[in-house]
């Protein structure tokens, strides 16, 4: 008979386990960098239309313009604001999902060294058989020897 580890099965559970929340981690890692790229081309869309803004008005600029830069930047600060959030929450999802495969893994861990802890003992054991079978043969010899 084979080496059969008792816990096999919940082994393999934790390892699917952990297989999911790195996919749940890489998941919210792309998103969050969605997010924080989609955040930085909106400031600096918004940096460009202030300098912008800033040239013009040093060599004249209309009011209507002024008006419709400004309710540009405006619409451009709330979806700032709002990418801001995205991002904010984004990245406690990330860190919160990051937690859980290091738990995930810290779990597959413990299970993996008591299995290999299992394996020893049971190898320890099988020595010990062997051992104990070669001095029976040791014995049988020496008594057929003797006859």
């Amino acid at each position: 008979m084979g080496y059969q580890y008792k816990f096999d099965k919940i082994l393999h559970v934790k390892e699917k386990e952990k297989g999911d929340c790195i996919a749940a981690y890489h998941t919210s890692v792309q998103k969050f960098e969605e997010a924080a790229e989609k955040l930085y081309e909106l400031l600096k869309k918004k940096e460009d239309l202030e300098s912008y803004q800033s040239q013009k008005l040093s060599s004249g600029l209309a009011v209507q313009e002024i008006r419709h830069h400004q309710q540009f930047i405006s619409n451009l600060q709330n979806s700032i604001e709002y990418y801001q959030k995205m991002v904010s929450n984004a990245r406690n999802r990330m860190n919160h999902d990051q937690e859980k495969l290091i738990e995930s893994n810290v779990e597959v861990q413990k299970y993996a060294k008591m299995k290999e802890k299992d394996f020893i003992h049971y190898l320890n054991g099988l020595k010990f058989q062997e051992a104990k079978q070669m001095d029976d043969v040791s014995i049988q010899a020496f008594m057929n020897r003797g006859n």
